[in-house]
């Protein structure tokens, strides 16, 4: 979180994160992590957003991660405007294709196999 605020985006007014719920992504792991003038330092430059609990969202771009690396990345790439070039023929084509996520969980699986919603 330090390299964000001071090192990749210093001249950024607000930093947005989108987290997931693991509990070192929490703003008490930067207090546990630096003196407490610091940590205030950088947390006045972020702000948190963080995943439902239960989402299968994030999921989803995982899985559309995995497929460009698969499909896209699984080679080398000598330049960086060739990647560039790779990844918008890859993301054309995947939207040309209307290609979507599969998703099979269901509520009557997570009611099932998490026991967390009601039935």
């Amino acid at each position: 979180m330090q390299a964000l605020v001071d090192v990749f985006f210093p001249q950024a007014l607000k930093i947005r994160l989108v987290l997931d719920n693991l509990n070192i992504h929490k703003p008490a792991s930067l207090y546990q992590t630096f003196d407490p003038a610091e940590a205030r330092r950088i947390l006045h430059r972020l702000e948190f957003h963080y995943t439902p609990v239960h989402a299968s969202w994030l999921n989803m771009v995982e899985l559309e991660l995995a497929t460009l690396s698969d499909q896209c990345l699984n080679r080398r790439i000598a330049t960086l405007s060739m990647l560039r070039r790779e990844v918008w023929a890859w993301e054309a084509r995947r939207n040309r294709e209307r290609a979507t996520v599969h998703w099979q969980f269901t509520c009557e699986k997570a009611r099932l196999n998490l026991r967390l919603y009601p039935s």
